[in-house]
């Protein structure tokens, strides 16, 4: 077996999780599209179905390929357990109605991704749980709404799309107080720019659609923490049947193959980008967190390794109508609602985060119309600094 206990997480992006799975010599782990799993003996069918022995059953419990995704990520973020589903939102549904019931309290905050806001605020209280949705940046508003009691403690950091950044050891801590699972989606950050485990957090959720898999191709959502919290976030996602499919699983496994390259190339390039746009006059405000000038840069230096390859950023003419002139004169880059691939990708919140969100739902989050939420590429980074620099001039 080979021994990761000591190597870095981009030797872990490559190898982790692979060497039981490979078959007959491949160096690749196969796609196993079987949907069931058969046993001669009655007895060891038995086993595996009660989870007494290692094994498979029916693809839409589990399967060979997506058990090696999971076990990837697992070991990325340092936890025990992992699970996955067919998309983000499938994982983030899945652990929010796992570990919540009717006159259960949950803590978060507003601007959280647009469909765990919805999620928040139209399904939940439909369940008869009661949410309470703070100002992002304010731990001492969160803290007080923690102390009045929850179950669940739900953090997004680095929020999408405003790019805010919240001290997760302080409000896990916050949160264990009253008994709270704490739950952080780390979508932005990546395994390789944070560990929320390390930091506090019961579970860390990803929307492996994005930087996971990095290349826009394939769906998919994992959550990762302690074996007990895992397996009920597991056994919901089991009997409601987001799964995740085993194709997608392995494009996947292969875009984590890559994960720390591709970060190492965002994390300098939109830190290079983000410098450049707080100087221009077209600009009016950037949010970056690598950015002195930023909020939460104090904080995102102790927690995160690297600042991440998203930003987001308002023009100085501030409307809707400037978006529009502007958009379509990148010519690096995908107008398009993803973010996370190797391509550059841009879009308002109206169209990509908060699509599913009213004009008004956005504003009471915080969220411009007429922000810009960028996705940094792996383009070459002087490339993508006179890409806008050229499509800003419309506006000089």
């Amino acid at each position: 077996m080979i021994d990761l206990q000591n190597a870095g997480p981009g030797t872990r992006a490559v190898w982790a999780g692979e060497e039981t799975y490979l078959l007959q010599g491949a160096t690749q782990v196969p796609v196993v599209h079987s949907v069931s799993f058969g046993y001669k003996d009655l007895d060891e069918w038995l086993q595996v179905a009660l989870g007494e022995k290692p094994g498979h059953i029916y693809g839409r419990n589990t399967n060979p390929t997506v058990q090696a995704f999971e076990e990837k990520v697992r070991q990325l973020e340092g936890a025990e357990a992992a699970t996955s589903a067919a998309t983000g939102m499938g994982i983030i549904s899945s652990a929010l109605f796992a570990l919540l019931s009717p006159g259960d309290r949950v803590v978060s905050v507003k601007d959280t991704y647009g469909g765990t806001n919805k999620i928040f605020t139209e399904f939940l209280p439909r369940f008869r749980v009661d949410v309470a949705l703070c100002d992002t940046t304010d731990h001492e508003a969160i803290e007080a709404e923690i102390g009045r009691g929850c179950r669940v403690l739900y953090l997004e950091s680095p929020t999408n799309p405003t790019v805010k950044v919240m001290d997760l050891a302080r409000l896990a801590a916050a949160g264990h107080a009253v008994g709270a699972t704490v739950i952080v989606d780390n979508t932005f950050a990546t395994p390789i720019n944070q560990n929320p485990l390390a930091l506090g957090a019961d579970l860390v959720l990803h929307s492996a659609t994005k930087f996971l898999g990095g290349h826009a191709d394939a769906l998919g959502g994992v959550i990762c923490g302690a074996r007990d919290l895992v397996g009920q976030v597991y056994h919901f996602r089991e009997i409601n049947g987001a799964t995740l499919h085993p194709m997608a699983a392995y494009l996947l496994l292969r875009g984590l193959k890559t994960l720390h390259l591709r970060v190492r190339q965002q994390n300098e390039s939109a830190g290079q980008i983000a410098r450049f746009l707080a100087a221009h006059p077209a600009v009016a405000e950037v949010y970056y967190p690598g950015l002195a000038t930023h909020e939460g840069h104090d904080i995102a230096c102790r927690q995160m390794r690297g600042f991440g390859g998203m930003l987001s950023f308002r023009l100085q003419e501030d409307s809707l109508d400037a978006v529009r002139r502007f958009l379509p004169r990148l010519q690096f880059a995908h107008a398009a609602a993803n973010l996370g691939a190797v391509e550059t990708i841009v879009g308002p919140p109206a169209t990509t985060s908060h699509v599913e969100c009213t004009r008004e739902e956005r504003a009471a989050m915080g969220i411009p119309e007429s922000l810009i939420r960028y996705s940094t590429g792996i383009e070459e980074t002087a490339d993508l600094v006179g890409d806008l620099d050229q499509a800003l001039r419309v506006f000089l």
